[in-house]
């Protein structure tokens, strides 16, 4: 035992997903969400997003948090809707973070066909909005192949190195931590140096998490997840998230991973996911 260095497993620092609608009052933030935490607002497309939108950033910049908007490119039905949509999140809910992402559609509503057509505006930069998140599909996407992905991401490093913008990307949620791993590892080894924050599933119910994972696309994380749904089960949560990020957090211990922290999808409720966060150290 002389001369072994033990080292404490790192605890990743967590952002958290959320509808618009399903922000609290600010009152109640505090009690849910730590000051200065990211919150992702999903996009949904509907005609009330963008009054939805504009009310959830507000009550979470005045609680303290930290709002990044989802920005889809395909539903923006023009440049006007957009500079308009970016302006007043900017201008009127103190916004300086947005996830970029393309929109899940297949014909764009308006001019933007990708993530990348909205980058190029400009817009982001001329509200001051330089921190940005993209997305990452550590399990592929039926969307589009992997060749596909790969390309898109290269030509977003170059585009935060030409900006001087913020990047990150923030990946769909999933089971498989060896996969989500290789996948990082592999960025790293294309020379795409962009941090990564990990999404995971928070506590749920096992059948919730089949339904929002058919959804979304991830069928082989899916299948892992209920051949061992044992290993994944706890009494007081049912799935614990833990047999995922746990594999994650060591990793950096061994190598040095791109990953810096988690992302959470709360399936299971607000409350549940907030107290396993704290619980854990990552809030």
């Amino acid at each position: 035992m002389t001369g072994q260095v033990l080292t404490e497993t790192p605890v990743l620092p967590a952002s958290i997903e959320m509808l618009p609608k399903q922000v609290p009052m600010v009152s109640e933030i505090a009690t849910l969400l730590p000051a200065g935490v990211r919150v992702y607002l999903t996009d949904i497309g509907s005609d009330e997003a963008d009054a939805q939108m504009l009310t959830a950033a507000r009550r979470l910049r005045d609680a303290g948090c930290i709002p990044v908007p989802h920005l889809a490119a395909r539903r923006i039905a023009s440049w006007t809707a957009l500079e308009q949509r970016i302006g007043r999140l900017a201008e009127e809910a103190g916004v300086t973070d947005v996830l970029v992402i393309a929109g899940g559609v297949k014909s764009p509503t308006g001019p933007f066909e990708s993530s990348m057509d909205l980058l190029e505006t400009g817009l982001l930069d001329r509200f001051g909005i330089t921190d940005l998140a993209i997305a990452g599909h550590p399990e592929g996407s039926p969307d589009f192949s992997e060749a596909i992905a790969m390309k898109a991401l290269h030509q977003k490093r170059e585009f935060a190195e030409r900006t001087d913008a913020r990047l990150r990307i923030v990946t769909q949620f999933g089971f498989d931590a060896e996969k989500t791993l290789a996948w990082a590892e592999g960025l790293q080894n294309l020379g795409i140096g962009i941090p990564i924050h990990i999404g995971a599933a928070g506590p749920a119910k096992i059948t919730t998490l089949i339904k929002y994972g058919s959804l979304c696309g991830i069928g082989n994380s899916l299948s892992l997840l209920t051949r061992h749904s044992g290993n994944f089960l706890t009494l007081a949560t049912g799935y614990s998230p833990e047999m995922f990020v746990a594999p994650i957090e060591r990793y950096p211990l061994a190598k040095q991973s791109l990953i810096s922290h988690i992302h959470v999808f709360p399936f299971g409720g607000l409350d549940k996911a907030s107290a396993w966060l704290r619980k854990r150290g990552s809030w």
